[in-house]
């Protein structure tokens, strides 16, 4: 018990000051909101997130093991909430107004809501090993075989905290579906350069390829049909991967690490 109420503590004052001092960010002036801005996209994001969350994760863990883990996580929640109560005091009109939670706490009630937000929130490590991924494993197929390079700020970012009215318990829940989505949406990217590089065959299932081709359009875009042959799987490689020129597949003008564009830097 000593040893949870000291990690807890000691998380909930790291945990409160950092808080803090990036809601204090903005008045601090022009560096102020330069900080914020840098923490807004990635690379300043995936810094700031592992200072906020899974660093005193790995810590508190490595240190006094799950017990220290679990205190961690606890104050993490109870700085969330106090953060949630004490930003929609500072924008009480706003917090008056019309809220995402005051339409779904009505329409489904405050405790389901809540709970299903909280489930959600179960996942996030998942998240985090799919940053990883992004960040220490793709760049290893850009070396290897000269996939295509990605700007992560395109992807990885925050915005939402712009939207005006937009405060407290909103904000945050917003905020976590804001970085969720866009590292979905880069790995999603990245998993069709692989699926599209080694096996551009069409599933047998015609409702999966139906179901996946939103987020692999290539299955509909080049990708040989159940009726081809080995053969033909080798030609499209052959016409999507020429030897001396850059990467070329598909719907993709230049997939390849070479290309020119400012978005493909990075």
């Amino acid at each position: 018990m000593i040893t949870f109420s000291l990690t807890f503590a000691t998380a909930l004052m790291f945990s409160g000051l950092l808080v803090t001092g990036l809601t204090l960010l903005p008045r601090l002036g022009a560096a102020g909101k330069t900080i914020l801005q840098f923490c807004t996209y990635a690379p300043g994001l995936d810094a700031l997130l592992a200072c906020l969350i899974w660093i005193p994760w790995v810590v508190s863990g490595m240190g006094v093991g799950w017990v220290g883990l679990l205190a961690t996580v606890a104050a993490q929640v109870v700085t969330m909430q106090a953060w949630i109560v004490i930003h929609e005091l500072i924008h009480r009109p706003a917090a008056q107004g019309p809220r995402i939670v005051g339409f779904l706490n009505q329409r489904y009630g405050w405790w389901r809501n809540n709970l299903a937000l909280w489930v959600t929130s179960v996942v996030l490590p998942v998240f985090f090993l799919i940053r990883f991924a992004e960040l220490l494993l793709y760049p290893c197929l850009v070396v290897l075989l000269d996939f295509r390079r990605y700007d992560h700020r395109e992807w990885v970012s925050v915005s939402r905290q712009k939207f005006e009215g937009l405060v407290g318990h909103d904000l945050i829940w917003c905020l976590y579906c804001d970085w969720m989505t866009g590292v979905y949406s880069l790995g999603a990217e990245m998993l069709r350069n692989v699926e599209s590089f080694w096996c551009p065959i069409r599933f047998y299932d015609g409702k999966k390829c139906e179901n996946c081709q939103l987020d692999f359009p290539d299955i509909a875009q080049g990708w040989v049909g159940t009726d081809g042959s080995m053969a033909d799987v080798v030609k499209v490689l052959e016409d999507n991967t020429p030897r001396d020129q850059p990467w070329r597949w598909l719907s993709h003008p230049d997939r390849s690490s070479r290309a020119s564009s400012g978005s493909e830097k990075g």
